[in-house]
């Protein structure tokens, strides 16, 4: 991948792909720990009552709990409950992980810190613990420090969106100019949305004029309009750039050929709406808004066909896990119908299709315990394919 430089190009920027935010202080990010409201008890599914006599089923339930108070905000109370799983087993990597990430936000560095220096101790490429600790050497702006620990993320899971992306910031605060946006453009290949988090961010005051920094802005307004934004005031709205930015970035997009103007006549006045050219829209996919604003997706098809078996596989490794044969029946026939996944897994998956076709007629067959005596042959199956569709999916997006 060619970093950016100075050089006008004619085609697509190349990092405009599907990517963690650096957590803000005293707010949680959700989306690094799965954390979702609500659901303290009606989140965990309905256990046997061999699970009375599990030895993992209080802690899990106790990390059930913490998650919760977590996405509550309620970070005293969810370090308690760690706390307590720790007392359990005090190597929890998992329970480490989120006491550390708790403390951080409570602004207690020190216990943050501690926390994941046990991580560390335990496994000490664990890239998450190294990507965290980064955040509290940058609270503590030793951004040396900061960038070793991301660095050292990175050398563990090259692929960590979010680590190059404060690797990128640390960088940035260091007056590291060229580096910082490689790392930049590296984060934005792995995850897109990390463009739009770039462009609102003050860590990146120092690079803002570069021609580099620039490309990223026009990243940030092609995904927008691939969303269906197509309007100056609207673009603003979704992307949070100035409105001199977004038309300075739309002017270059249009001599470059990939964005056309159009004049919309309304009652009294006319307005203008800006568009992706239909090479490029057809290329990366298109989101289309009705009248109310309601998104209607447009992907490309094979792009569309992996994400409808991922999918499949998410409905039946559901239903093989809580042992629903009914419900298990009904979602092989997702990859066995043409009309559905039936083709996908002729092409790319015969002898799995072979397999799921045997699996229904012994479940019709043979009931419930042919499904519990074949479970952990079927999950492992079903993991596979799903290791395999994921790696795929990636790869198409990144050729699209």
């Amino acid at each position: 991948m060619d970093n950016p430089s100075n050089e006008q190009s004619d085609e697509i920027p190349e990092f405009f792909l599907e990517k963690k935010e650096k957590p803000e202080k005293k707010k949680i990010d959700r989306k690094l720990f799965g954390l979702k409201k609500g659901s303290t008890e009606t989140s965990l599914v309905k256990k046997d009552e061999g699970s009375l006599i599990d030895a993992d089923f209080n802690r899990n339930k106790l990390f059930s709990k913490g998650i919760n108070l977590m996405a509550d905000e309620k970070l005293e109370d969810a370090s308690h409950v760690f706390e307590m799983i720790l007392r359990i087993n005090p190597n929890d990597v998992d329970a480490l992980l989120k006491l550390g990430y708790s403390r951080f936000h409570l602004e207690d560095y020190s216990e943050s810190m501690r926390a994941y220096d046990k991580v560390l101790d335990i496994d000490v490429t664990n890239a998450d613990a190294w990507n965290l600790k980064s955040l509290v050497f940058y609270e503590r702006k030793v951004y040396g420090k900061a960038l070793d620990c991301a660095d050292k993320a990175i050398d563990s899971d090259p692929t960590f969106g979010m680590a190059w992306y404060n690797r990128s910031c640390y960088l940035s605060m260091l007056n590291q100019i060229s580096e910082s946006l490689d790392a930049l453009v590296r984060s934005i290949e792995i995850d897109v949305k990390n463009a739009k988090r770039a462009v609102k961010d003050k860590d990146f005051m120092n690079v803002r004029l570069e021609e580099g920094f620039k490309r990223i802005v026009e990243v940030v307004v092609i995904e927008s309009l691939r969303q269906g934004y197509h309007t100056i005031g609207s673009i603003v709205w979704t992307t949070f750039l100035d409105k001199e930015d977004v038309l300075k970035c739309l002017t270059r997009l249009m001599k470059r050929g990939l964005v056309v103007k159009h004049e919309k006549r309304q009652v009294w006045s006319t307005i203008d709406t800006y568009d992706l050219v239909p090479e490029i829209a057809n290329k990366i996919g298109t989101i289309k808004r009705g009248m109310l604003g309601i998104p209607k997706k447009s992907l490309p098809v094979p792009v569309k066909n992996l994400k409808n078996l991922a999918e499949a596989i998410q409905l039946i490794k559901s239903s093989i896990e809580e042992e629903e044969l009914e419900k298990t029946i009904e979602y092989c026939n997702l990859f066995v119908d043409p009309t559905k996944c039936g083709q996908e897994m002729i092409d790319d998956f015969l002898e799995e299709h072979r397999e799921v076709r045997l699996f229904k007629i012994r479940l019709k067959d043979k009931g419930i315990d042919f499904l519990r005596d074949n479970q952990k042959k079927m999950l492992a199956m079903f993991d596979n394919m799903e290791i395999t569709v994921t790696k795929k999916l990636r790869s198409d997006l990144a050729s699209n």
